[in-house]
């Protein structure tokens, strides 16, 4: 695969089909300009490593509800395109750490879920095919040594206790240049990765211990007000308006007057566009915890009855997030529909795209046959599908619809590329703090 190709934004190929998006034709017809402005602001503010972004598609609008910088699904993509992760590997690392050949993986401290572990080993394999040394540090605290574990795909994981040597980390006979990071440190930083030499991607300081989603779509807002005046697009067709409280107990119920006002606000907001574009769908808002991922910590609001009425129930799922973590801080949400479906049993899907550097590599639909256009998929109970690719080109097919293939995929690239962008400024304003 030539390196032209990798410039190309990969357009994803599948049998769904949807509503014919004015999105999509504006974005074509825009597509010059709008892979200029991109090619400009790489230079300004380099990509993270990798990240994931969630999108939500309601025919009359499109935008990231997600935005993940510790991808934990690459064991999900389409195995035939590995070789464009390959490439980007080397693309960033040859560009950012020229002199790197040894690198330490360090994983979420998961022994039992197959899932993740396959995508650890994928991730793994994606690096060594690169042509970097790359073996697996365990922040479990109880391993000793070293632990084996099969995968169902016939791969194994090498797990190993990390080391510390003054101001280095290493494992046994093995020196990393540098540490990739595929724990999202919802639980904080550890003291064993505190002030090490060796630089650490994604940085320390955008672990859920630290990061906020409202942070994220703040950037966000900021992107796409950019973009929007460069595309001469209106900004909410891509953007969801959302909203953030102070401090929240949820067991104690304090601090649901404040949730209830900003419900409100939201709600009337939203149903002031609905109107303005003839919609006429019900708005609805989602609360969430402003760290922490998972799908956990979540709930769909329709009414400022609901956040005044939870049962204790729902105040106890709200109040904690992943691995226990207390959530004090929510972000307020505008809902984005989700109107795509998968399969004959039309179950409700949303796409998660991948990408590494400012590359799209890849991506699936997250599917759920249990839930509703206006709920959250990322429950027990989901699964996905992953994404096929044509050929990459340097051009969508203007002689096709809007919504066919790769036409509607090339507006998923351009959304999921604004969110990288956003998440891009966050590590640049960490980095300065």
């Amino acid at each position: 695969m030539s390196i032209e190709h990798l410039h190309a934004v990969p357009h994803l190929t599948t049998s769904l089909k949807g509503p014919l998006m004015e999105i999509e034709s504006h974005f074509l017809d825009h597509q010059a300009e709008i892979e200029a402005w991109f090619r400009q602001q790489w230079l300004k503010t380099p990509a993270p490593f990798y990240a994931s972004v969630d999108l939500r598609n309601s025919g009359f609008k499109l935008a990231p509800v997600d935005t993940n910088l510790f991808p934990a699904g690459f064991n999900n993509l389409n195995p035939a395109f590995m070789p464009l992760c390959i490439q980007a590997i080397q693309s960033t690392l040859e560009r950012e750490m020229p002199k790197a050949c040894n690198i330490l993986l360090i994983p979420e401290n998961h022994t039992r879920n197959m899932f993740y572990l396959e995508n650890v080993a994928t991730l793994r394999d994606m690096i060594s095919n690169a042509g970097y040394a790359v073996r697996i540090g365990s922040l479990l605290p109880d391993l000793e040594d070293k632990m084996t574990i099969d995968l169902p795909s016939g791969r194994s994981v090498l797990l190993e206790s990390i080391q510390r040597d003054e101001e280095r980390v290493y494992l046994q006979d093995f020196d990393p240049c540098m540490v990739l990071l595929n724990n999202d440190l919802s639980a904080g930083i550890p003291e064993i990765l505190k002030d090490i030499d060796q630089p650490i991607l994604p940085p320390l300081e955008l672990g859920w211990a630290k990061r906020l989603k409202s942070d994220h779509f703040g950037e966000y807002n900021a992107v796409v007000d950019e973009f929007a005046a460069m595309a001469e697009i209106d900004p909410w067709l891509i953007n969801p308006k959302f909203r953030q409280c102070g401090k929240i107990d949820f067991m104690k119920q304090e601090g649901a007057g404040c949730l209830a006002k900003h419900v409100g606000r939201l709600l009337q907001e939203i149903q002031e566009k609905y109107d303005q574009y003839g919609l006429t769908d019900k708005p609805f808002v989602v609360v969430k915890a402003d760290a922490g991922t998972y799908g956990m910590g979540i709930m769909m609001v329709q009414s400022v009855e609901d956040v005044m009425e939870l049962n204790r129930k729902q105040r106890t799922k709200m109040a904690a997030s992943k691995g226990g973590q207390s959530v004090t801080r929510v972000i307020i949400q505008e809902g984005v529909y989700s109107f795509e479906t998968w399969g004959s049993e039309q179950a409700v899907a949303e796409p998660v795209v991948y990408m590494m550097d400012h590359y799209v590599v890849g991506g699936f639909y997250r599917v759920h046959t249990g839930r509703g256009p206006n709920e959250n998929l990322n429950a027990p109970g989901m699964h996905f599908e992953p994404l096929a690719f044509v050929e990459p080109c340097n051009t969508p097919d203007l002689n096709k619809s809007p919504d066919a293939n790769p036409n509607r995929f090339y507006a998923y690239g351009v959304i999921a590329r604004l969110a990288l962008l956003a998440a891009a400024r966050e590590i640049a304003a960490s980095s300065k703090n």
